[in-house]
């Protein structure tokens, strides 16, 4: 997220302030110019508040994934994209996907490494059951594979258990040995130890991964003993095959296994029986994405997807309804409101030349769940031919730290994968918004981590690129002050302005977003 390069790609199209005017003044007058600007205009404050005050509402119950509140949410985008006209992305005219959920309670048990017995939530981490045994442990180094750097060589892992560590290798110079340089590859961040190292284990054959990750570990400690404490269980897509054990150790485990761990990346073959013993019992969420389309007049097989999540945490022990006005009721209803936009334009015949993707994700409160079974299960349309995501969750407030100073919205994520699209966007603001972008949390160093946080992350480690549009926290999130009453409905009307232009121009652009960067 930095700053602009690129000229000014003309943005025009067709509309009115209603559908029925568009029209009629169409059929009446076929050499109407209708801008960008006066269909941008038909977004308003009012229309963003009316549909928030029901989707807000106590009657929703806080639209906890898969409880009546959510349904009643689901049923209330389905019939406003049936008033708009707007078909549903299935083949089948069904708006909803379905999205196979389970609720699984932490795993009890223990890790047997030869003969020493290690318990999970003291030696190490692990959210998932697994009764497995293996006949022996392949250290793996770094576990990575790239080009013509693999720390697999002449390994087969196929139905073994494997160790492998945080990091990446470097260079007797000590530069980095993937990028040769002294900037770190996508395998160094901790993320790469529960994404990319995972699935490629997990591609490799192996059943069981045993993860050394010690800047990461206390973190992970420290969510699952906040899980303990709740005993809610764990929420996640159910897998139609059975999933590899996954476990994060500590140092005292992880050197007791590979002695030399620290100081050695060279795999190795460890002649250590293991058996893990890890029990859990899980119940299935019935739950499903509202994903509408509009098709282009031009490129139809190329997608520009723009999301925000329709759910939240539901009821608080206390019996309060958690609304979740911010969080992300003001997505949803940005997102209701471009598509609105956009289906204007095309019923005056200036529709845009590639299609447009309204994905209303459920599961993102329960860890990015929908958008997760949307790229990684069942992608509706191609993710090869997905242009870029425009990702909306919370729109509608002010951050604290931004009182008095709140023409401004956080931009995370523009610039991970496309100069192009990041000097796109602002190229956008500059020519019709004039909002400042803020960049404060896509700093790589970001304590937040917000990058992962919402649902866009799913789309950007397929190499999509993407832009995170938000507000930031504020004292009402995820409580019960979070109430349609105190939205900045000015501010929502002029973000969800922003988007659309943004949506607009990578819809319409003789190109499609060049992608010269890797995902992280």
């Amino acid at each position: 997220m930095k700053k602009i390069i690129l000229g000014v790609v003309a943005l025009t199209m067709a509309c009115n302030s209603s559908q029925q005017t568009v029209s009629k003044t169409v059929k009446e007058n076929s050499t109407v110019t209708v801008t960008a600007s006066s269909i941008a205009e038909t977004i308003t404050e009012e229309d963003l508040k009316k549909h928030l005050f029901i989707y807000a509402s106590d009657e929703y119950e806080g639209r906890e994934t898969g409880t009546e509140g959510q349904k009643k949410a689901v049923a209330y985008l389905k019939n406003e994209y049936e008033k708009l006209g707007i078909p549903a992305a299935k083949k089948d005219g069904d708006y909803f996907q379905k999205v196979p959920l389970e609720v699984s309670k932490l795993p009890t048990g223990t890790m047997k490494v030869g003969s020493t017995e290690y318990t999970i939530g003291t030696d190490f981490i692990s959210f998932g059951a697994s009764e497995t045994s293996f006949d022996n442990i392949i250290y793996v180094g770094y576990g990575i594979e790239e080009g013509g750097y693999s720390d697999y060589k002449d390994l087969d892992v196929t139905g073994k258990l494997v160790v492998f560590k945080s990091g990446e290798p470097k260079n007797a110079d000590g530069m980095y040995t993937l990028s040769g340089t002294s900037e770190a590859s996508k395998w160094g961040s901790d993320n790469a130890v529960l994404e990319s190292k995972i699935k490629l284990a997990d591609e490799k054959g192996a059943t069981g991964m045993l993860v050394y990750a010690p800047s990461f570990y206390p973190r992970i400690a420290a969510y699952y003993n906040r899980s303990v404490n709740s005993d809610g269980g764990s929420m996640s897509v159910k897998s139609e095959k059975e999933s590899p054990f996954v476990g994060i150790m500590n140092t005292e485990m992880a050197k007791s296994i590979v002695s030399d761990i620290d100081e050695s990346a060279s795999p190795k073959v460890l002649s250590i029986t293991a058996e893990s013993m890890a029990i859990s019992n899980s119940e299935e969420i019935d739950s499903e994405n509202v994903v509408a389309v509009l098709k282009g007049a031009e490129k139809p097989e190329e997608y520009v997807v723009i999301s925000s999540h329709l759910d939240h945490i539901g009821v608080n022990d206390d019996g309060e309804i958690n609304n979740g006005a911010d969080d992300d009721g003001s997505g949803t209803v940005a997102l209701l409101e471009i598509a609105e936009a956009f289906k204007k334009a095309a019923d005056a015949g200036n529709g845009p030349k590639r299609s447009i993707v309204f994905l209303h994700v459920t599961g993102e409160e329960k860890g990015l769940l929908g958008s997760q079974y949307y790229t990684d299960n069942d992608p509706i349309f191609p993710l090869e031919n997905t242009v870029a995501n425009l990702n909306i969750d919370m729109i509608g407030r002010i951050d604290p730290k931004r009182e008095g100073d709140r023409n401004y919205i956080y931009l995370i994520g523009s610039d991970k994968l496309s100069t192009d699209l990041h000097e796109l966007s602002e190229m956008v603001n500059q020519k019709y918004m004039n909002i400042e972008l803020d960049y404060t949390y896509n700093d790589e160093n970001d304590p937040n981590r917000f990058y992962y946080r919402s649902d866009h992350y799913n789309f950007a480690k397929n190499n999509i690129p993407i832009i995170f549009y938000f507000n930031g926290t504020h004292d009402d999130y995820h409580r019960p002050g979070d109430t349609p009453d105190k939205i900045n409905y000015d501010l929502l009307q002029n973000r969800t302005r922003l988007i659309f232009y943004t949506a607009w121009e990578v819809a319409n652009r003789a190109q499609r977003v060049v992608v010269d960067k890797g995902a992280k």
